[in-house]
């Protein structure tokens, strides 16, 4: 059995207390404009680039708005990479994310600001070891958002990176949301499967992953 002939929910569901997944959430024209914006956010000021962890370069290449992500910190200015300010967070993605949280029934979702978008380009040979999101002060939900070639994620728990755990496949258009109890939940990308990316979606190959977060940091 591949992973497409597994029947997917065609509404939003839990996954686990605190995490959603809305299948194909994002239309067409909508994947096709993140693509386009991708585009040009990975051309820079700070352009887009493999981050360092523990001396070795991650296989997921990232460019980062509002706020510049580099393992274990958040900054304004890109210092690991040529020390330019990255882009704001443009107030359309914003908003973007407030629909998600409208669309899985989040508690209040007109109160959600993110302020910075961690925006990762996987290639078919790209992978993401099962970590937490803890680098930000804040514990709003993180909103995640997938475009081109379907991914295997794997969602686990808050204690360890071991079972119990669940494999999600997200294919282009999809939505995932975790926060609440689920917001410290271990998870990464197992698998990349090729081919998969809709011809409709504006990406040919590799998978574009958007997560806005809210980081609770001020200047």
């Amino acid at each position: 059995m591949t992973l497409f002939d597994v029947d997917r929910p065609s509404a939003p569901y839990e996954v686990a207390p605190g995490a959603l997944h809305a299948p194909g959430w994002l239309a067409p024209s909508e994947q096709q404009h993140l693509v386009t914006s991708f585009d040009d956010w990975a051309a820079g000021p700070v352009p887009i680039r493999s981050a360092t962890v523990r001396g070795h370069p991650m296989s997921v290449r990232t460019v980062c708005l509002g706020w510049h992500w580099q393992p274990y910190r958040y900054s304004r200015q890109a210092d690991d990479v040529n020390g330019a300010r990255v882009l704001p967070l443009p107030a359309w993605l914003e908003e973007l994310g407030r629909r998600a949280l409208t669309e899985v029934g989040w508690p209040d979702p007109t109160t959600y600001r993110p302020d910075t978008a961690l925006i990762n380009y996987y290639d078919t040979a790209a992978r993401m070891g099962q970590h937490q999101d803890k680098d930000e002060v804040s514990l709003e939900p993180v909103v995640s958002f997938s475009i081109g070639d379907a991914c295997v994620f794997r969602f686990g728990n808050t204690v360890n990176r071991n079972r119990p755990y669940t494999d999600v496949d997200l294919r282009s258009g999809d939505l995932f949301v975790f926060g609440g109890a689920a917001r410290l939940a271990y998870h990464g990308v197992t698998k990349i499967i090729p081919g998969t990316a809709p011809d409709d979606c504006g990406l040919t190959e590799g998978r574009i992953n958007i997560t806005l977060r809210a980081t609770g940091l001020s200047d």
